[in-house]
C-alpha cells in the first residue's frame, strides 16, 4: 500500500507557501499541462489502447485533445473571470466599496473513475489548478497503464502543484481520512456514498460526478436514419462506458420497428460486419464487468448483437427488447446493451422517465417543437440535448453535471473555476466620517423614523430606481 498521508502534506505544504495563488503560476501550469499532453501523447494513447482498448483517434477526441482543449478555454478566459466583481451598497453603510473576488480553497482530491481515466481526471485538475489550488489525484486502479503513464508524467511537468497516489481502495480509504478542503469524484453511487461520508467527518465539499440511466425518446418526427447512427454512435463508443451515453430507447412500436434496422444498419457502418475486427471498437475493462454485462445480457431479449469473447474482454454491440422487470432496465447498464422501449407516445415517456431517478442526462429526438417544450418543462435531468446524445460535452461553457442521485454540482470552463474556489466577500469603508452613527445606539425617534425609511420596502424601490 502506498502511504498516503506524505503526499498530503506535500500538497498542503505546497499551498501553504502561496505559489499557487498568482494568477501567472496559473497559467503556467495550464500551459504545462496542455505541454504535457501534446509532448506524450502516444504514451497516454497507448495506455489507453492498453486499458480499454481504445482507438487513438478516439483517445484523441474524448480525452488527450478534450483535456487540451479544457486547459486552453481556462487560460485564454482565466484574467477575466478572476477580475474583482463590484457589488451595490445601501445607504446605510455609505459611503464604501464592496465587491467579490474568487479565491483559492486550499488542497482539492480529485478521485477518478477507470472509463475516462484521463479526461475525467485532468479535466477536474485543470480546473482546479486555474482556481489556484494544490491538488491530489487519485488515478483508477481499473486502468492500469494509463494510472502508471499519469503518476509517471504528471510530477515531472507539473512539480508540486499534482501529487498522485496509485493504488486500489486501500489507498482511497486512507486518502478520505485527510484533511482537504475540496474533493471531486467522479464514478458510481454506492461509492460517492462512501466519499460523502468520509468527507463529512470534516465537514469537507464535495463534488459527485455521477450517472445513472440517461433516456432517448424518438418519434416519428424525426431523420430516423440520422438518429439511429448518433444513438449508436453514442450508445457504443468506448465500448458504451460512457456515463452520459443514451441507456435505453423510448418510442412507440411504430417508430421502434423501424428504429431498430436503421440502428442494425448503424452499427454496421460505424464497426463493420464484424465488431470484434474493428480497431475503432473498445473492449470491457476487465472481467468482473464483463460477467456483469452478460448477466444482464442474458437476463432479458437478445435482438441484434450478443456475441462475446470472455477471454478478449469482447462484447458485441447489443439491442435489446426488456420485458417489464428485467435487471437491465433497473441499473445503469455502463456497457454495450441498448435496451428499445416501447411507449404510447410522449407523454408516458416522460411519466417513465420521472418514475426513475433523475438522469445525467436526457435525449430527444424530435423535429416537433411541442414535445420539445414538453420534455424541457416536464422533465428534470443533469443535461438536456435536441437530437444529439453526448455532444454537450464539447461545449466548454456548458456546465457539466448531474442533479439527484447523478451527482451534485458541476464543472467545465469557469463553472470549474467556480467550483474549484470561494467567492470571498470584501467591504471597505473608511473610518472618517464616521457614518455610521446613524445605526448606534442609543436609538433615538429621529433615528428610527430615518433607519425605518431606510429599511422599508418602498423606501428600497426608490433607492433601486
Amino acid at each position: 500500500m502506498q502511504t498516503v498521508a506524505p503526499a498530503a502534506a506535500r500538497a498542503r505544504s505546497f499551498f501553504d507557501s502561496g505559489a499557487t495563488r498568482p494568477l501567472a503560476w496559473r497559467l503556467e501550469q495550464l500551459r504545462s499541462l496542455r505541454r504535457m499532453l501534446t509532448e506524450r501523447r502516444a504514451e497516454f494513447a497507448a495506455a489507453l489502447g492498453s486499458d480499454l482498448g481504445k482507438h487513438a483517434a478516439e483517445s484523441l477526441l474524448a480525452e488527450i485533445g478534450f483535456v487540451a482543449a479544457e486547459a486552453a478555454h481556462l487560460e485564454m478566459n482565466l484574467g477575466a473571470w478572476l477580475r474583482p466583481r463590484p457589488v451595490p451598497v445601501p445607504l446605510t453603510v455609505q459611503p464604501a466599496r464592496a465587491w467579490t473576488e474568487l479565491t483559492p480553497l486550499g488542497v482539492v482530491l480529485v478521485i477518478g473513475p477507470w472509463n475516462y481515466p484521463v479526461q475525467l481526471l485532468l479535466a477536474p485538475l485543470a480546473g482546479a489548478l486555474a482556481a489556484g489550488n494544490s491538488v491530489v489525484l487519485k488515478p483508477s486502479e481499473h486502468a492500469p497503464a494509463t494510472s502508471a503513464a499519469l503518476a509517471r508524467w504528471l510530477p515531472d511537468y507539473l512539480p508540486g502543484a499534482v501529487e498522485v497516489v496509485q493504488g486500489g481502495i486501500p489507498e482511497t480509504t486512507a486518502l478520505l481520512a485527510e484533511r482537504f478542503d475540496h474533493i471531486f469524484f467522479t464514478g458510481g453511487e454506492a461509492a460517492a456514498r462512501v466519499v460523502l461520508r468520509a468527507a463529512a467527518e470534516n465537514l469537507t465539499p464535495v463534488t459527485l460526478e455521477l450517472g445513472g440511466k440517461c433516456p432517448a425518446y424518438v418519434d416519428a418526427s424525426t431523420d430516423l436514419p440520422t438518429a439511429a447512427k448518433r444513438i449508436a454512435w453514442g450508445r457504443f463508443m468506448n465500448a458504451g462506458q460512457t456515463c452520459v451515453a443514451p441507456d435505453y430507447v423510448l418510442a412507440t412500436e411504430e417508430v421502434l420497428e423501424p428504429l431498430q434496422r436503421e440502428l442494425v444498419a448503424a452499427i454496421a457502418s460505424l464497426f463493420g460486419p464484424d465488431p470484434a475486427r474493428s480497431s475503432s471498437y473498445g473492449r470491457i475493462v476487465d472481467d468482473r464487468h464483463f460477467e456483469r454485462l452478460a448477466a444482464l445480457a442474458d437476463g432479458s431479449t437478445v435482438v441484434h448483437g450478443g456475441d462475446r469473447d470472455a477471454a478478449g474482454r469482447y462484447f458485441a454491440p447489443t439491442l435489446l427488447r426488456p420485458a417489464p422487470g428485467d435487471t437491465v432496465m433497473e441499473e445503469e447498464i455502463f456497457g454495450p446493451l441498448l435496451p428499445l422501449v416501447p411507449v404510447r407516445g410522449r407523454d408516458e415517456a416522460i411519466r417513465f422517465i420521472n418514475g426513475r431517478a433523475k438522469p445525467l442526462a436526457l435525449y430527444v429526438f424530435s423535429n416537433d417543437a411541442g414535445s420539445r417544450r414538453a420534455f424541457a418543462a416536464g422533465t428534470s435531468s443533469g443535461a438536456l440535448c435536441f437530437d444529439v446524445p453526448a455532444a454537450h460535452l464539447m461545449v466548454p461553457g456548458l456546465p457539466f453535471g448531474g442533479v439527484g442521485a447523478s451527482g451534485m454540482g458541476a464543472y467545465h470552463g469557469e463553472h470549474s473555476l467556480r467550483t474549484f474556489s470561494h467567492e470571498r466577500s470584501t467591504l471597505a469603508k473608511s473610518l472618517r466620517p464616521d457614518t455610521l452613527k446613524l445605526v448606534y445606539p442609543p436609538y433615538t425617534r429621529t433615528k428610527h423614523r430615518i433607519i425605518s425609511a431606510l429599511v422599508s420596502p418602498a423606501g428600497r424601490l426608490r433607492r433601486k430606481g
